[in-house]
């Protein structure tokens, strides 16, 4: 049975690695040695390696494992990143090597332009697209670019599992109260990710079911946000788009 392993990296980094038997997968590895470390404790052996987006702190491990272990890598299409062997778009679907698990890669732009997600039955790999209680900046996209990418990622089935590469849960629920003070399912999830993190545990993953009751990025079109944003904004919000936007400057600068 396939195990999912939060193994951390610099200051709040994630890098996921699959396990099933002795094989290993590595999700976004932005430093290589911890999962070095990792695997040789365990006694695995890497089969492949996953990239969401070109940035160093989810891609600067990526060759040296690869060299290591000779494994195959896999990552966008429409990125610079060196040391791929397969580059994917939306539509490509991968065979995990070592695990046979079955992946559909989604185009997530956004947060870089051309970000990808990995998708399964019941998971989603998605970098840092879409985030517990939140979503990435805008480095390299627009707002309606974002809009559209998160939109795709909350059609996902409700009980995916959402495997985000930071731990800014926290940070992010107390801007989400900033925006939705009386959203009663987002106070109970506070109370539950302190905990967690009280106990030294990650709060991920979470689920779209979670994200879409209390992410404000997702609530794009619910009254609450709306008013708030336009309450920000000091001017009418005339569509998703605008309020995406109002929330996503606010949140840069809470």
């Amino acid at each position: 049975m396939m195990e999912i392993h939060a193994v951390p990296a610099f200051k709040d980094n994630y890098i996921w690695v699959l396990v099933d038997g002795g094989n290993a997968v590595a999700v976004d590895p932005g430093d290589e040695r911890p999962v070095h470390e990792f695997l040789d404790r365990k006694g695995l052996s890497l089969s492949a390696v996953l990239a969401t987006h070109h940035h160093a702190d989810h891609v600067g491990g990526l060759v040296g494992l690869a060299k290591r272990w000779r494994c195959p890598t896999f990552g966008p299409a429409s990125e610079n990143v060196a040391g791929l062997d397969q580059r994917l778009a939306e539509g490509d679907r991968i065979s995990v090597p070592g695990l046979g698990l079955d992946l559909g890669v989604l185009d997530i732009p956004g947060h870089t332009a051309g970000h990808i997600a990995f998708a399964g039955t019941d998971l989603l790999f998605c970098g840092d697209t879409l985030f517990a209680c939140g979503c990435g900046r805008l480095f390299e996209g627009t707002a309606e670019q974002m809009v559209d990418s998160l939109g795709k990622l909350a059609r996902l089935p409700e009980a995916t599992r959402v495997f985000c590469g930071h731990e800014y849960t926290l940070a992010n629920i107390r801007f989400a109260e900033a925006v939705e003070p009386d959203n009663a399912r987002l106070k109970a999830r506070k109370a539950r990710e302190s905990e967690k993190r009280a106990r030294g545990e990650p709060t991920l993953p979470s689920t779209i079911a979670e994200e879409l009751a209390t992410n404000p990025f997702l609530r794009c079109s619910q009254p609450a946000v709306i008013a708030a944003a336009e309450r920000h904004a000091g001017r009418r919000l005339p569509d998703p788009v605008d309020v995406f936007a109002t929330i996503r400057e606010w949140k840069n600068n809470f």
